[in-house]
């Protein structure tokens, strides 16, 4: 038996102790583990595709283009196209109608300028075709795609666009049932007034917009091309 200072001391260590754990409780989870101070790498992003651009044209039904390799001039090392492809034909999707746009002859672009002519034609050309025509445009007379060179062939100055692909000459417009537009020469006011259409859609769909007119080097084609300037809403038409 204990003593009566015993039994004191028993009670106040009882009440000091934690109850007992109920027979049917589970055990305690153990607490996660710290975590490690050895950094752990990221997972990784994967990169863009470069041929976004390429895919975006080739899946597209009527559209004929496909990628070029094109060797870099050893004297000129600034005319590199990016994404160089040859376009043989676009097939606007205007109204849910499609028709193809062959270009005479095939011409290389980079790519970014292939989607914008699409675009161009599709959001543009073809409804003023049928609207002024009522004709769907079946080709283009085409010229001035990759070309490195210097602006307006002269022997010294900036390259032009043409050598990084970035810029396509138009000398004539064809349409189903045989007729043809020439820039040069339009033969009657209709013409006259669907070219100037044409060029007016053009400055704002292009940086750059040249066409009769603008300066003896232009005087028998609409030139455009996508040259980057300082405003992205900055344009220059002629």
């Amino acid at each position: 038996m204990l003593a009566g200072g015993g039994l004191a001391e028993a009670a106040s260590l009882s009440t000091r102790l934690p109850p007992q754990r109920p027979p049917g409780l589970a055990p305690p989870v153990a607490p996660p583990a710290a975590p490690s101070e050895t950094p752990q790498p990221a997972p990784s992003t994967p990169a863009p595709s470069a041929s976004s651009c390429l895919r975006l044209l080739t899946e597209a039904g009527g559209n004929r283009v496909r990628p070029v390799r094109l060797e870099r001039a050893p004297a000129s090392p600034d005319c590199a196209v990016d994404e160089p492809v040859l376009v043989e034909a676009l097939a606007p999707r205007h109204g849910g109608a499609r028709g193809v746009v062959a270009f005479t002859p095939p011409v290389t672009l980079s790519c970014a300028m292939a989607t914008q002519v699409w675009n161009w034609l599709d959001d543009a050309i073809l409804p003023l075709a049928r609207g002024h025509f009522e004709a769907d445009l079946t080709g283009l007379q085409v010229g001035g795609g990759h070309e490195c060179r210097r602006r307006n062939r002269a022997g010294a100055g900036p390259l032009s666009e043409h050598a990084t692909g970035r810029a396509l000459d138009i000398f004539a417009f064809d349409f189903a049932g045989g007729r043809r537009v020439t820039v040069e020469k339009p033969d009657g006011p209709l013409p006259e007034r669907f070219l100037r259409a044409v060029r007016q859609s053009a400055c704002g769909a292009f940086m750059t917009t040249l066409g009769p007119g603008s300066d003896a080097a232009h005087a028998d084609h609409i030139h455009i091309d996508i040259q980057p300037r300082r405003s992205a809403a900055s344009r220059f038409c002629q």
